[in-house]
């Protein structure tokens, strides 16, 4: 069976369209390039499998779940001081820059690097080199981020017992109070979901809505139906990373629809990940179809080898996207930003005057 191509005119229509990602962790979006740089930095290479550059691409490709989290812990192990987070904060500006991704939203944990990794680092450590990143790449590039502060799940759960522990999730909370003046928009959950439902968190979850975040928890993953319903109603949820199993349960999909609960999907990783085993089986135009308010989103990028253009032409490849169903779904994730009403409001307009000033007539004809 051939494999459906992309037209050069919707390839660079995806390419030179204003883009927002609202479902993209940031330490999952370091690059190779940048570990290598942080490894060196403190004289760690060893705890790499290799320095060299192609080897070490080689080893981000995603082979499965555990050498997913072999990396993922890997990189945040190099994370040391303030400045290597500003480090990769600025490395992230300018892969935004190079797809036209014009604001991101990146979900980071910082739990993990004051306490799961001996670091000694502190929160101001954390926000002082987050801050500096953000800063010097909306000067270099013109690019704008905030930040999504997430607990780690597995870490609020007793391996031998499975009682739950609250502190994980109240540090969280605290940090994220914290970060409120230097571009935290939400407040996330995050991790893997068998054993560790959202149910619990209701009180952290709570306390961050009252103090004006974003209640964007992922769910619907690993886990299906139930742990969307449980992220919906117990943890009030604005948005919902992944979401997809939310497919399962048609009561559950209307009241989303009715609600207008963002989901932010991420094809690319649900395959990697085998909650679908091929993207025909992705529900991605069946929940759009419906009217649900969807996203698409990259994940972690370098991770499952994709970029935010390569979802976009996924979207064009698999399911027949034209510009200007491609321009509509992005629309979706500028709406959905965490952001003051007048900035959104300006991107908004940004956005939809480039969409004006396309010709759709001769970019449909492209894909014919």
């Amino acid at each position: 069976m051939s494999i459906p191509t992309v037209a050069s005119e919707t390839i660079t229509f995806i390419r030179q369209m204003p883009k927002a990602e609202i479902h993209v962790h940031l330490e999952g979006a370091i690059q190779p390039e940048t570990v290598l740089t942080l490894a060196e930095r403190h004289d760690r290479a060893t705890s790499l499998p290799t320095t060299d550059l192609d080897a070490l691409r080689k080893w981000f490709t995603f082979t499965g779940f555990p050498h997913f989290v072999e990396i993922y812990l890997t990189i945040s192990d190099l994370l040391r001081t303030p400045e290597d987070f500003a480090l990769i904060v600025e490395a992230c500006g300018a892969d935004m820059a190079a797809q036209n991704i014009r604001y991101r939203e990146l979900t980071f944990t910082p739990y993990t690097h004051t306490h799961l990794q001996d670091k000694g680092l502190t929160i101001a450590d954390l926000l002082s080199g987050l801050e500096r990143g953000r800063a010097t790449a909306q000067a270099k590039y013109g690019v704008e981020m905030r930040w999504i502060f997430d607990i780690p799940r597995n870490a609020s759960f007793s391996r031998s017992n499975g009682i739950y522990d609250p502190r994980v999730a109240e540090k969280t909370l605290e940090y994220a109070m914290a970060g409120k003046e230097h571009g935290v928009v939400g407040f996330g959950l995050g991790g893997f979901e068998v054993g560790a439902p959202p149910e619990p968190y209701a009180h952290a979850f709570t306390e961050a809505k009252a103090a004006g975040l974003l209640s964007v928890p992922h769910a619907g993953e690993t886990m299906g139906a139930p742990s969307v319903r449980g992220a919906l109603h117990a943890l009030q949820a604005d948005r919902i990373g992944h979401g997809v199993r939310a497919i399962e349960d048609p009561a559950l999909l209307q009241e989303i629809k009715e609600r207008q609960i963002v989901l932010e999907l991420n094809p690319t990783s649900n395959v990697s990940l085998h909650v679908y085993r091929r993207l025909a089986e992705h529900p991605f135009p069946h929940l759009d179809r419906m009217g649900l308010l969807v996203t698409v989103n990259s994940d972690d990028p370098p991770l499952f080898n994709t970029t935010l253009i390569d979802e976009y032409t996924l979207l064009a490849r698999e399911f027949g996207y034209d510009p200007t169903d491609l321009a509509r779904i992005a629309r979706n994730a500028f709406v959905a930003a965490g952001l003051p009403a007048d900035r959104k409001r300006q991107l908004l307009i940004d956005f939809d005057e480039w969409v004006a000033s396309q010709n759709f007539d001769e970019q449909t004809e492209g894909d014919s």
